[in-house]
């Protein structure tokens, strides 16, 4: 119970700790990339295959890189489970919004009203399986990114907070964390469902990790940029703290 406790405070300082438009901008980005999964790419190449939460995704991995730079890979994964918990609230209030009675106005299309209305109920109002399969892709994808971004990190012992480190642990952490979301949604979802090819499924996984590496290529500046402010204003203080005051506590009664 106490170990609860003391996550759970722990969890509401990390919330008061980092910066609310980030935590904003992350949920949205959460949000729309599960949303434009449902929209396949149409791709004149038989064996490549994508959807367009491709164009948004990037923005989620961006933010899990400066978090777990900044707070540390326990931190960045909380943040996501939030991010998940949002995304699932709202998946499920727009799935009520779908049962009630009316008509969108993009169906008012004269001969196709019940169809068009339908399909954007559909849309809108999720399918099981793209919601369990884009969570589960994505919350296993996370997990890597963040403890990978900072085993890597941890390389650079002399240098922690050089441009050179910093590149390195997001394009490594990125590239092995989009691979495994697009794969594994890919599987779950696109192959059973959608009647993917395992080839599809692999050429789509290595598209969205180049995609994802290209964005990194365009915004890792950026991203450097932010957690060397947060450092110097001592963005976090507050959190960290309360970690250090928690990690001398657990030595304290290991020597006991």
């Amino acid at each position: 119970m106490n170990f609860l406790k003391k996550e759970w405070k722990e969890f509401r300082v990390l919330l008061k700790s980092v910066p609310a438009l980030v935590v904003v901008f992350f949920v949205l980005s959460v949000f729309s990339m599960n949303l434009l999964a449902n929209k396949s790419i149409d791709i004149p190449v038989e064996w490549l295959a994508l959807d367009c939460g491709i164009i948004v995704s990037w923005f989620a991995f961006f933010t899990m890189d400066i978090l777990t730079k900044h707070f540390g890979p326990k931190a960045a994964t909380q943040i996501t489970v939030l991010a998940i918990c949002v995304n699932l609230f709202f998946c499920l209030l727009l799935y009520l919004g779908s049962l009630i009675p009316g008509m969108w106005g993009e169906a008012f299309v004269e001969g196709s009203e019940e169809v068009l209305n339908g399909a954007l109920n559909k849309t809108f109002g999720g399918t099981w399986y793209v919601v369990f399969g884009s969570t589960a892709a994505f919350l296993i994808s996370a997990i890597v990114n963040n403890f990978c971004n900072f085993g890597i990190g941890k390389l650079f012992k002399k240098k922690p907070d050089s441009l050179t480190a910093y590149i390195l642990r997001s394009y490594v952490s990125t590239a092995v964390g989009q691979f495994l979301d697009n794969l594994i949604f890919a599987l779950v979802v696109s192959h059973f469902f959608f009647g993917w090819t395992i080839l599809q499924c692999v050429t789509c996984a290595v598209t969205g990790m180049l995609v994802e590496l290209l964005c990194e290529a365009i915004f890792f500046y950026p991203g450097y940029a932010i957690t060397k402010k947060w450092k110097l204003n001592g963005v976090g203080e507050e959190y960290f703290r309360l970690r250090r005051g928690e990690e001398n506590e657990s030595i304290d009664h290991g020597n006991e």
